[in-house]
């Protein structure tokens, strides 16, 4: 069947007398439909489709921790700055959230462990430790199980990881999300009133390059960014203290690029790993290291971004 018959069967079908088949279709479009009305239809299509963000009950702030590259500390970086809050601010209710459904590592290093329990309103009760509220995947997967779903059944997961959890009252979240650019952000971001992003990157090319895509990936969504944190940034000689930049000395070029502050750099240490492995952030396994002092400041600058957007939200309410 040719395409002229076949276009004449649809037509025939739908009930349309109008329509000349003679006419090739994407100049029937074009004819009919110019650049302003194409605008209109896709602004009334996503504004109809996208939903309305709406705050986690009893949280204040809500503050991404993300990387393009996988590898690169996110985690660690999360993890620490949870607890760094807590340990610079004790007054202050701090929150993390694992939403890496399928590569949960929050449970190994805040030695959580265990099924949530069910409150009275049918809500996930968050594990405790450190002082901070903690929620993963790994808590609800069963020892060494993978996750295996598609992007539907992972949505749904992140919604009971974030509006069935008795979060509040909760100064600050911190959201630790997957590696890459994919539905998570994009559902967390068209879901929750999000503060701002810290975007972590390691100094190679290739960790580079993909931060620029998750920078980017923000800037579309309408998430602002705090900052860059560099980890991996070099290495110290124990014999002579010589400082070794392994990875290259690139991302200070790439934040000018972007036009972006790093607000932390981390050296390799091997302690670190340790602090890892046992289940024992470096902000309590190693109090007086230069990490745990970095990641003071890491909290205390998040602290001030937090505070300066609670003090626009006021203004623009007046």
């Amino acid at each position: 069947m040719n395409i002229q018959k076949a276009l004449h069967r649809v037509y025939n079908q739908l009930v349309v007398s109008n329509v000349n088949i003679n006419v090739p279709c994407s100049y029937f479009v074009r004819q009919n439909h110019d650049k302003a009305d194409l605008n209109e239809h896709r602004a009334k299509v996503m504004g109809r489709g996208l939903p309305v963000k709406k705050p986690l009950p009893g949280v204040k702030s809500i503050v991404l921790v993300a990387s393009g590259k996988g590898g690169v500390g996110k985690t660690t970086t999360a993890v620490n700055l949870a607890c760094a809050m807590k340990v610079i601010e004790p007054d202050k209710e701090i929150g993390l959230l694992d939403a890496d459904v399928f590569g949960p590592s929050v449970p190994l290093m805040m030695n959580i462990s265990g099924e949530p329990m069910l409150n009275d309103d049918n809500l996930i009760e968050p594990l405790l430790n450190y002082g901070v509220k903690c929620m993963s995947m790994g808590l609800l997967v069963a020892g060494e199980n993978a996750v295996v779903w598609r992007g539907l059944m992972v949505m749904q997961a992140l919604e009971r990881l974030t509006r069935h959890v008795a979060w509040g009252p909760l100064d600050c979240l911190i959201v630790d999300t997957p590696p890459g650019t994919g539905d998570t952000h994009l559902s967390l971001a068209q879901n929750l009133p999000i503060d701002g992003a810290i975007v972590v990157t390691t100094p190679q090319s290739a960790a580079l390059q993909v931060t620029k895509r998750g920078v980017n990936m923000f800037e579309k969504l309408k998430v602002p960014i705090v900052g860059l944190v560099e980890n991996m940034s070099h290495a110290i000689c124990h014999r002579c203290g010589t400082k070794n930049y392994v990875f290259g000395t690139e991302t200070k070029k790439t934040a000018d690029q972007l036009n972006l502050e790093i607000i932390q750099s981390f050296e390799v240490d091997q302690d670190m790993s340790e602090c890892i492995n046992s289940g024992k952030p470096a902000i309590y396994a190693l109090p007086d290291s230069i990490h745990a002092e970095k990641y003071r400041h890491l909290a205390n600058r998040v602290f001030k971004y937090i505070a300066k957007k609670d003090t626009e939200r006021v203004k623009a309410t007046k």
